[in-house]
């Protein structure tokens, strides 16, 4: 079997852009994967065009080598462009070997650990600008199934916090545990704005809610001072969406950064590099929650990897409802109580309707449009 073609395809939905990747073979069978990084959309596809230069021609089984050869070969080192559109070629190639064989791509990795895996909600706080109406959303969420979510309260505050910017965060974590209760857990969002000792701060102030974590609490790349936070937080830190490659995860865990990992497949090198971060992970004895905030396919990729490690935590969902995802996707992974069943379909379990994601495509959006589409 050869590599024939690679298409990326950038869809527009809602306050995103998604970036889909398909792959195609001399076989007729075709594999999907997604590298939606925002706002920079525009130039992971065009890596991807990049990396097809290289990649047709080749045998898409040899996933492990062409991972290696092609991350070799970036001259001027990694980063998210370059892995985001390696991961996308990644799980395509995964996806055309589970399709070939047909067998789901977690059988690929060795089986199943579990049947199905908790997630927690985001997105769900979109109106939320008062505490009172983001508890009742959060109500909301609840009778949908979900046993925890997670919502960033800090919106404006950066580096520090006033007095009465966390007087505000506080009121909203209390509303919500007050309408959740305690079996629910809250998950909060720091977005890697603070510093140290702002971050320890609001971790002091929000431990009497029980949260689930504090996720990147400081900047991400700054592996000392998520330490210094972790040593001293009542809370656990998690962070990693924004690491790329295993490389980042090992320093991070050498340097005692992180209680919870969370690597997104759409950027630290999708299925072949995730079972890697999952494996030092699991050494270092830290659980992994996958960030997967974007459209199905990243999410059904994840959903592979999830099935066959032994130390997945939670996965996270985006509860808001586009209504055509119906039509531009031949499956949808819903959760039911708070779960996410994971189904034995060959491959990846997905695809993507090409003509429906042409009739959507790129739109300009900001990245604080993205993260906050309604002000607090």
């Amino acid at each position: 079997m050869k590599i024939t073609d690679i298409k990326s395809f950038i869809v527009s939905a809602h306050n995103d852009n998604w970036v889909y990747v398909k792959v195609y073979s001399d076989e007729g069978i075709t594999g999907v994967g997604e590298c939606s990084l925002e706002t920079r959309e525009q130039t992971v596809s065009a890596a991807v065009g990049e990396l097809k230069r290289y990649l047709v021609g080749k045998d898409p089984f040899e996933t492990e080598k062409l991972f290696y050869l092609c991350f070799r070969d970036e001259y001027w080192g990694a980063g998210a462009v370059l892995t985001s559109a390696l991961s996308a070629v990644d799980m395509a190639l995964w996806d055309i070997k589970g399709k070939a064989l047909g067998v789901p791509v977690y059988q690929l990795l060795g089986g199943k650990f579990r049947n199905k895996i908790r997630c927690y909600a985001n997105r769900w706080f979109f109106g939320g600008d008062t505490p009172d109406k983001l508890a009742r959303l959060a109500e909301r969420v609840i009778r949908q199934g979900y046993t925890a979510m997670k919502w960033d309260p800090f919106y404006r505050a950066e580096h520090t916090i006033t007095p009465a910017e966390l007087r505000g965060v506080t009121a909203q974590v209390k509303a919500l545990r007050d309408a959740v209760g305690w079996d629910v857990d809250l998950l909060i969002e720091g977005h890697g704005r603070f510093n140290p000792y702002t971050a320890l701060q609001i971790a002091g102030e929000l431990a009497p809610y029980k949260p689930f974590f504090f996720e990147e609490p400081t900047l991400p790349e700054n592996f000392e001072a998520l330490a210094r936070v972790r040593a001293r937080s009542p809370i656990p830190v998690a962070s990693g969406e924004r690491w790329c490659t295993k490389s980042d995860f090992r320093a991070a865990i050498e340097a005692g950064a992180i209680d919870i990992a969370q690597p997104d497949l759409r950027v630290c090198g999708g299925i072949t590099e995730g079972k890697k971060i999952a494996a030092l992970c699991e050494a270092g004895q830290i659980p992994v929650a996958p960030h997967n905030i974007h459209g199905q396919i990243g999410g059904a990729a994840t959903l592979q990897l999830a099935a066959a490690i032994p130390n997945a935590l939670i996965l996270e969902y985006s509860v808001e409802e586009i209504e055509w995802k119906e039509r531009l996707f031949d499956c949808q992974y819903k959760p039911v109580d708070g779960y996410i069943e994971i189904g034995d379909r060959p491959g990846l379990g997905i695809d993507f309707d090409e003509k429906v994601a042409l009739q959507y495509p790129f739109r300009n959006i900001s990245m604080v449009q993205t993260l906050y589409p309604t002000e607090f």
